[in-house]
This record gives C-alpha cells, structure tokens and sequence, in this order.
C-alpha cells in the first residue's frame, strides 16, 4: 500500500476504530470491525508500512498531571533564512511543555501550542524561547477547551 493508494471501506473502519481506541487487543479490534484476526493484522502492517499509521501513543489528561493552562503563540522574526530556523527548532525542541510548532504564512511567522502548570511557568517557557532572537512574541490563554480531538475526518 502507498500513499496513492485508496483505503477501501474495510480500512477506513479499522483506522476509524483505531483512532477511538488503539489498545483493543487485535481479537476485539479484528471483531469490531467485522474482520478476521488474520486479515486484521496483515491490513495494520500494510498500514504501518505505508506510513498511514505513523505512531501509536497514550492520550494524556493534562489538567491531571497539573499542566491545565495551555497556551497558543505567536512567533515573528526579522531572519528568515536557515541558519536561523535550525536555531529557532534546536530551541522549540529543548522546550518541553512546547507541544506542537507550526511555520504559517501571513503576519505570523510560527504558531506553537504549549501546555504549562500556571503564569509563572508560562513565563519561564517565554524566557527561555525569547532566547532564540525573536521580534515579536505574543500569547492567547485558553479559557475553555470546547474541542480536542485527535480523529482525522476518514
């Protein structure tokens, strides 16, 4: 299976199911998606292979761990060549609490998505990514989280 080829109803209600719950054992997922245990595991490899299934993880509850407040924000920067983007991702990287880093187009150079226990620990992620040269750094707060998901729409 490659990345031009289409996934037929069968693999679309595996993926479906997987991305509810991927740490059924392979008997409940093979059962609940009509297929048997052989035919369900030969189709996980070919997933896996291809690379449509990338990772499988653990979904964490921030807010039980003590990490509730997350934070979005706003990078602009006056360098944009190499040098200073592997820089910028050597620091995100050493950034733990830094979840998910995006470069946009338009009047935001990069977006990130991090997670920190209170203002004080947000500030200490802000002094170590003001580190990396930045123009412009500004942040949103969330209030109230009225969707997360991880399920891509099959």
């Amino acid at each position: 299976m490659t990345q031009d080829t289409r996934l037929d109803a069968a693999d679309l209600r595996l993926l479906r199911q997987l991305q509810r719950d991927a740490s059924l054992p392979l008997v409940e997922l093979a059962e609940s998606v009509n297929m048997s245990r052989s035919a369900c595991w030969r189709r996980l490899q070919k997933l896996r292979e291809s690379r449509i299934i990338r990772q499988q993880v653990m979904l964490l509850n921030p807010a039980a761990l003590g990490l509730s407040l997350t934070v979005f924000i706003s990078v602009r920067t006056n360098h944009h060549n190499a040098a200073w983007s592997r820089q910028f991702r050597e620091v995100i990287d050493n950034i733990p609490g830094i979840l998910e880093a995006y470069r946009m187009g338009g009047d935001v150079d990069y977006l990130l998505k991090a997670v920190v226990a209170d203002m004080p620990d947000y500030d200490r992620l802000y002094q170590e990514l003001i580190a990396a040269d930045l123009f412009d750094v500004s942040a949103g707060f969330v209030m109230e989280e009225l969707k997360n998901t991880t399920s891509l729409p099959l």
